[in-house]
């Protein structure tokens, strides 16, 4: 028997199926199949497509359907689909929300691969950790120097300086209601000066604040805009301002500024769609990675991944002006303390804050 008569049998048959163009091929080596995830998020509009863009490239089989919206507004949307969750994972939301979404059992526990290469203070120091910090968000004073300027109002660089007369009606910040960057502010002025303090504090600045905004990043615009001289804001949309031309100056308070990780967690949905399940694991697996973390140093000055370093030339003070945050307090006190500032507060807040 000819001893090559297999061999050109297979390549004959391989060869008459391949132009027939039905050639397949064993299981094991077939694609995988197509997912896509529902993800809730706060993260700023402009770095949704970045995030979604560069998980997607490394990750072809799986695609990221973003729901966005406020930190406060979301976390609200989250705990009202408790037992019906639409989401598949949380990526960009305050850790202290999601501190509060675990606590009523919206997130469930998982332990993303790499975690031992990410830093422990940003991530969930829980039992069953849930989330883990990707980015850090922090508050900053934007100052229109150019305003500033024209109208002889003086650079402040303390948080006290803004209860000069001077600054009345210069000034803009979220409404903490419907922003965490607001909140995580008015729980850093009531950890930092006491409570007594912290409201009287509030209070008087109030009599200079001209509205309280629906959003983190808004205040910041509106003084890049020229519309008050003063924003209390988010620091990602600060820097992204300032590289565009917008004559801001960005001063951390040296009593203590606010700030949060953006973080990601695995909700607890109950679909029980393992194809679904195990894509949310490889997407949160990605999100602490050294790779999604030189994504995120592209905007953000602080990350998570300790082989990662941001750029914080436009921060020289950041690390000495991180306010020292109790993020368990800061998610159990949030209803008593929101109740509080609407009731003293309220009447300056942009229509939809809440």
């Amino acid at each position: 028997m000819n001893n090559h008569l297999p061999s050109l049998l297979f390549t004959t048959a391989v060869a008459i199926v391949a132009a027939a163009g039905v050639i397949t091929f064993p299981a094991a080596t077939e694609a995988r199949q197509s997912v896509e995830l529902t993800v809730y998020s706060s993260f700023e509009t402009e770095l949704l497509n970045r995030y979604k863009s560069a998980f997607e490239a490394s990750n072809p089989d799986i695609t990221i359907n973003w729901v966005r919206d406020s930190i406060g507004v979301m976390t609200a949307k989250l705990l009202a689909e408790k037992n019906n969750s639409h989401a598949d994972v949380v990526w960009g939301l305050a850790g202290s929300s999601m501190a509060s979404l675990k606590s009523e059992g919206v997130l469930t526990s998982y332990t993303p691969a790499g975690l031992d290469q990410t830093r422990p203070e940003y991530n969930d120091p829980g039992m069953a950790p849930a989330w883990y910090g990707n980015q850090i968000a922090f508050n900053v004073v934007c100052f229109n120097e150019a305003l500033a300027k024209a109208r002889n109002i003086p650079r402040p660089e303390s948080w006290s300086d803004l209860l000069d007369p001077v600054y009345q009606g210069q000034i803009a910040m979220p409404d903490p209601a419907s922003s965490g960057t607001g909140y995580m502010q008015v729980f850093t002025w009531l950890q930092a000066f006491g409570e007594e303090k912290g409201w009287g504090y509030m209070d008087k600045l109030h009599s200079n604040v001209a509205q309280y905004t629906h959003s983190g990043s808004k205040p910041c615009v509106q003084a890049a805009m020229g519309e008050v001289v003063v924003g209390i804001s988010l620091s990602t949309r600060a820097g992204e301002l300032k590289k565009m031309g917008a004559p801001l100056a960005l001063i951390l308070p040296k009593e203590g500024i606010g700030w949060d990780p953006d973080a990601i967690g695995l909700v607890n949905n109950n679909h029980n769609n393992s194809a679904k399940q195990a894509a949310a694991k490889r997407l949160i697996n990605w999100a602490v990675s050294q790779q999604a973390n030189t994504v995120y140093a592209q905007s953000a000055p602080l990350v998570n991944h300790r082989a990662v370093t941001a750029d914080q030339s436009d921060y020289p003070t950041l690390h000495s002006t991180l306010a020292a945050l109790d993020f368990t307090a800061m998610a159990g006190q949030r209803q008593a303390i929101l109740k509080t500032w609407a009731d003293r507060f309220h009447n300056k807040s942009e229509a939809g804050a809440r």
